[in-house]
């Protein structure tokens, strides 16, 4: 099965691999360790997982501006995500996604997305396709 979802394009780029989805707000700055890339944060659903390599999809940022910087360091250490798609973005995930040349989507409905689909993410174009078996 293949669906298309059609969002705004926020930062542009491509990338394609494994959904890893939160239906919770995500916190860069206390909520990702920039030195491993596991969410630390301990009332999170994806607690305990790495996001290196993932296609993060969550509803959106909160917290600190300083986050922006977490994932810019993340990106340098080779433990960001391949691309970012949100419900809605926030100015610090934003910020963060352009320094760290994070293609990033939002205006997607991401309860369509599960965790360990196949998904291209283009974030010039601002669509998502997911491919599911």
């Amino acid at each position: 099965m293949e669906m298309i979802l059609k969002g705004r394009p926020i930062v542009p780029g491509a990338a394609s691999g494994t959904a890893l989805v939160s239906t919770k707000p995500l916190s860069f700055l206390g909520g990702v360790d920039p030195k491993t890339g596991i969410i630390i944060e301990r009332d999170h659903d994806l607690y305990g997982r790495s996001i290196k390599g993932f296609i993060l999809c969550f509803p959106h940022g909160h917290g600190s501006t300083v986050g922006s910087y977490v994932l810019y360091s993340l990106a340098k250490n080779g433990l960001a995500p391949k691309a970012i798609v949100n419900m809605l973005s926030d100015p610090v995930v934003v910020v963060g996604a352009i320094i760290a040349n994070i293609p990033m989507v939002d205006k997607i409905d991401i309860t369509q997305i599960k965790t360990g689909d196949v998904v291209e993410v283009n974030g010039s174009l601002g669509i998502v396709k997911v491919f599911r078996r």
